[in-house]
Formats: structure tokens, C-alpha cells, sequence
């Protein structure tokens, strides 16, 4: 099983900062994710990077026990 670390939105709309997700794909630990966490955690993964063991990837990329899902939503704000 993965490890899914959610920041900012991501970890508002799910109630929880870090959890361990069965999946065999970053896809399939999403899915999971999504199923767990309800549509406005739907809508932010909709919108966010997402990173394993510290690298972008895509959906397809396999994953196992160790590896760290990252959920990075877009922020806003900045230096004035």
C-alpha cells in the first residue's frame, strides 16, 4: 500500500492529512482516495499535481509499499 500525504485544499477536503491507500497505480490510490474522501476532495485532485517519492508522475505510474503519493494543489497568493 501507498502512503498519501494531501496538502492544503486537498487536506481540508478530506478531513485528514495522511493516510494508507491500497492501489497498485497512482490512479487506483486516487480512486480509493476519491471514494473515501467524497466529491470536494474529487474536485480538488481534479485541479492538483500530483507527486511520487518526490517526482511528478502520471496516473499510470505503478506503485507500491513505501512508495509516497503527494497531492499538491494549485495556491494562490505570493509576494507583494
Amino acid at each position: 500500500m501507498a502512503s498519501l500525504r494531501l496538502f492544503a485544499s486537498a487536506r481540508e477536503a478530506a478531513g485528514i492529512g495522511r493516510d494508507t491507500i491500497p492501489g497498485s497505480t497512482v490512479d487506483e490510490v486516487l480512486s480509493e482516495a476519491v471514494r473515501r474522501y467524497g466529491p470536494a476532495f474529487a474536485d480538488v485532485v481534479a485541479n492538483s499535481r500530483v507527486w511520487c517519492n518526490g517526482e511528478p508522475v502520471s496516473g499510470e505510474t505503478s506503485v507500491g509499499d513505501g512508495d509516497e503519493v503527494a497531492v499538491l494543489p494549485p495556491v494562490s497568493g505570493g509576494f507583494r
